[in-house]
């Protein structure tokens, strides 16, 4: 049960104020968190999520990655308004947003694109953000060289670690992209997954793939863009005038492929969003193949979360689970679209047989 009252004192002190609760009810928000939109007695309106007290770190973190978005003036996200603990319950609250499922989806491409080419955080100099200033010295400004103004970065990562739904996810600091994705991304997640029993035939294709990743970043650097890090469909929506509006991000700097590739798979995104995408920025031609090296962390992880053997209906619809939703890219980024097995490990190890296929 929620602290109503002392979520709503802690409303009041973080916008100067009083704020006194008249309504609260369940809204649907995925399947990590509670959540819940909270009406006060002078008409405003917060979405509130709750978890376990232990997830207090989860919703800082989230409030790290929104307003990284938020300070690249690209595209709208949900203002965090306080976030803390109350009892055994920590809570974020946010503002609410009457989102809609249908909107401008080639803004939201165009807006992607902007936001993916901030490889800078933007904070005024000598400035450091409460969540910044929380952290080791080793975990912040020497992490940063600070240029004109901006916090400046040339390496992939992000200031604090953070969670990929409950998983939580490594950002330290690393000079290239291979390095990052084999230690950070891929080789984290087949770690977890053997921890928790996926052993056998996945972690010997997860072998061969980390040897062979060099294979598919010939002649191919990317640049620290920041990214969303979760972009699947359920993470956006549109405001009643068409704008876009992104959440939930598991933020870091990386290569822009990665958002790109998680909004196919699952679906959700239409041909205009792509269009727009790729009339703001091309895509490089081997996107086509590292997309599925991509989505493969996102599989492991819902490996890790929600078992081998089932699927998630709250993330794909339970015929769609499992699949790889064609998409209406320029003709040379396109795939056909495959049928695969329901279970998130046998998909994992379909993923990492085809890849490697791919360099026979």
């Amino acid at each position: 049960m929620a602290d109503w009252a002392a979520i709503s004192a802690a409303i009041g002190s973080a916008t100067g104020q009083p704020f006194q609760p008249a309504s609260h009810f369940s809204v649907g928000g995925g399947c990590i968190n509670q959540t819940c939109s909270l009406r006060g007695r002078d008409g405003r309106d917060f979405f509130v999520k709750l978890n376990d007290a232990r997830r207090d770190a989860m919703f800082a973190d989230e409030v790290a990655g929104l307003e990284a978005i938020a300070a690249t003036n690209t595209v709208r996200v949900p203002q965090p308004v306080t976030h803390g603990i109350c009892g055994t319950r920590a809570f974020l609250v946010l503002e609410y947003l009457d989102l809609q499922p249908r909107g401008n989806a080639a803004q939201l491409g165009e807006r992607l694109a902007a936001m993916h080419r901030c490889t800078s955080l933007p904070l005024p100099c000598g400035e450091i953000t409460s969540d910044l200033a929380a952290l080791p010295p080793s975990r912040m400004a020497s992490s940063f060289i600070r240029v004109g103004g901006r916090v400046d970065t040339s390496r992939f990562g992000f200031p604090h670690d953070n969670f990929l739904g409950t998983t939580p996810q490594p950002n330290g600091w690393t000079d290239d992209w291979l390095t990052f994705w084999r230690e950070r991304r891929l080789g984290y997640q087949l770690r977890l997954a053997a921890e928790n029993g996926h052993g056998g035939n996945l972690q010997k294709l997860g072998e061969r793939l980390m040897d062979a990743l060099p294979a598919f970043f010939a002649g191919y650097a990317p640049q620290p863009s920041l990214l969303h890090g979760d972009l699947w469909g359920g993470n956006h929506g549109y405001l009643a005038d068409g704008a876009p509006v992104v959440f939930d991000p598991a933020a870091y700097y990386g290569d822009r492929e990665c958002d790109l590739a998680m909004t196919e798979l699952f679906g959700g995104y239409g041909a205009d969003f792509y269009a727009a995408y790729c009339d703001a920025w091309p895509l490089d031609a081997g996107y086509a193949v590292r997309k599925e090296l991509y989505n493969l962390y996102h599989i492991l992880n819902h490996a890790n979360l929600f078992g081998g053997d089932g699927c998630d209906t709250l993330l794909a619809k339970p015929a769609d689970c499992g699949s790889n939703h064609q998409v209406a890219l320029p003709g040379h980024l396109s795939t056909k679209r495959r049928t695969m097995a329901t279970g998130y490990a046998r998909q994992a190890e379909q993923m990492m047989q085809r890849l490697l296929t791919e360099l026979d």
